[in-house]
């Protein structure tokens, strides 16, 4: 059951709960079912069919949920893009889509006649969601009703066909991002009410939190890093969270660490991609402290992994650093026009992530970066995440990463650039250097140094590679001499 069915059986089963909550208002479940019947008879009759593609380009509200439904409704497929991204992003991005209607920021819904039922079709096209682009340029991987319903089975395991067994839920990243797009079937059935904030900011989301008594906390990293430092964090009752569910970015074992603390809850990081659906490997809830703060954990159920060699993919023997591969029911079929892009990804059935990575004899993986993220200093190739995961765990450290920059002897240096815990008193160089001298070779330690107030992000809260690149290559705090 995806999401067209979904929402009419929860609409029976969940009547006038809450279904959404935000700044644009409120509405039922009842609401959102009705609402959408009527939005895609509109899109219906503005000459949207079966099939087709409907860009929404809206921010993330009550209005961009219902569209998404009127879409599922019509059997069209819907297509995110994120409002945060430059016009001239998103104008390359809605070319590409070649859609049949752009639902846009200003545009109020269509509505017109209530379309029929359709027939279930797992092989439908439902949902096309751009990659983050942080490397290069974003592509769209696409997606069935059959990978959406794959996404419940193994996100929610034994509760995967169970009714009502949500609560309040912020959402924390943008409605065009596969967080959203693929969950959303399954956050609906489980009759949760969705609460939105105009904009991510840290107060404003404890604030809601704790107002709405909000029992797990989802994001990326930095954005914990932010709760973390927000002046409202000791005056509010946050004793309703339980679980902290992170992904999308490193997770810094300080920051690990100081999150279970403060919050007094579990933090799983999730390890997954667009590509994957969303879905992949994740550390335990009650994982001791080498898997919850060294690795990203195991496979999920139903999900496989391995550490290939990127140049032969053989298997990699445990312990050595590969290409991290992974197979999920939730996989995309392919990126959108793009079968080269889509052969050099999809390979066998599995899916080449472009990680480093490494598979130790507890069957954890362990994170080494990224294959096209590696730099060379003095002709030795040094992966910017087995520095960050050296540097990581330093007391006066709640968030790193590593960037290139271009050195007339060397090539290239490693820079740091560090989110200090305590900005009044950040680590020097040289502390940085000394805490991982004895864990990596001296030529993979950091040679400068940038403080910052936060890590860059892209729009889809991904870490922002360039932007690391321009303060790597801008005015340094401590340079080694």
């Amino acid at each position: 059951m995806v999401l067209d069915e979904v929402v009419r059986e929860a609409a029976r089963r969940f009547g006038d709960r809450t279904a959404w909550i935000g700044p644009d208002g409120t509405f039922t479940y009842s609401e959102l079912d009705r609402r959408s019947d009527w939005v895609a008879g509109g899109l219906a009759e503005a000459g949207v069919c079966l099939g087709d593609r409907v860009v929404i380009t809206r921010r993330s509200d009550g209005d961009y949920l219902v569209a998404v439904v009127a879409v599922a409704k019509l059997g069209a497929v819907a297509v995110g893009i994120n409002p945060s991204l430059a016009p001239a992003e998103q104008e390359a991005l809605i070319a590409l889509a070649d859609p049949a209607l752009v639902l846009g920021p200003d545009e109020s819904l269509p509505v017109g006649r209530p379309q029929p039922p359709l027939e279930p079709d797992p092989d439908r096209l439902a949902a096309i969601v751009f990659t983050s682009g942080t490397t290069g340029t974003p592509k769209g991987a696409m997606f069935t009703d059959r990978e959406l319903d794959a996404v419940r089975r193994i996100d929610l395991g034994p509760l995967a066909d169970e009714w009502g067994t949500g609560g309040p839920l912020l959402a924390a990243t943008q409605f065009a991002h596969i967080g959203i797009t693929t969950k959303l079937p399954w956050y609906l059935r489980r009759g949760s009410t969705i609460i939105g904030l105009a904009k991510w900011r840290a107060d404003d989301v404890l604030e809601a939190v704790a107002r709405h008594r909000i029992e797990s906390i989802g994001g990326v990293a930095p954005q914990i890093a932010l709760l973390l430092r927000s002046t409202r964090f000791d005056d509010l009752d946050l004793s309703c969270v339980t679980t902290l569910i992170v992904g999308g970015a490193f997770s810094p074992p300080a920051l690990v660490a100081a999150a279970r603390e403060r919050f007094c809850a579990t933090y799983s990081i999730r390890y997954s991609s667009t590509e994957t659906g969303g879905t992949g490997l994740a550390t335990a809830f009650d994982a001791d402290d080498d898997e919850a703060l060294h690795s990203i954990g195991r496979p999920r159920p139903g999900v496989q992994a391995k550490v290939v060699d990127p140049m032969t993919c053989e298997i990699s023997p445990p312990g050595d650093v590969g290409e991290l591969c992974v197979r999920t029911p939730s996989q995309m079929i392919g990126y959108w026009r793009n079968p080269e892009a889509t052969a050099a990804t999809i390979r066998d059935g599995w899916i080449h992530t472009g990680d480093l990575a490494l598979l130790d004899e507890r069957g954890l993986v362990r994170l080494r970066g990224r294959i096209k993220e590696q730099y060379v200093r003095g002709g030795y190739n040094v992966a910017p995440a087995e520095v960050e995961a050296a540097l990581s765990d330093h007391p006066l450290v709640i968030d790193l990463a590593i960037a290139p920059r271009t050195d007339e002897v060397m090539g290239e240096i490693g820079v740091a650039i560090v989110v200090p815990a305590d900005p009044r008193h950040p680590p020097t160089l040289d502390q940085l250097r000394s805490h991982a001298a004895d864990r990596i070779a001296a030529w993979k330690l950091p040679e400068a140094l940038v403080l910052v107030d936060e890590l860059p992000l892209t729009p889809m809260l991904k870490i922002d590679r360039r932007s690391l690149a321009n303060l790597a290559a801008g005015p340094m705090t401590n340079v080694a001499p």
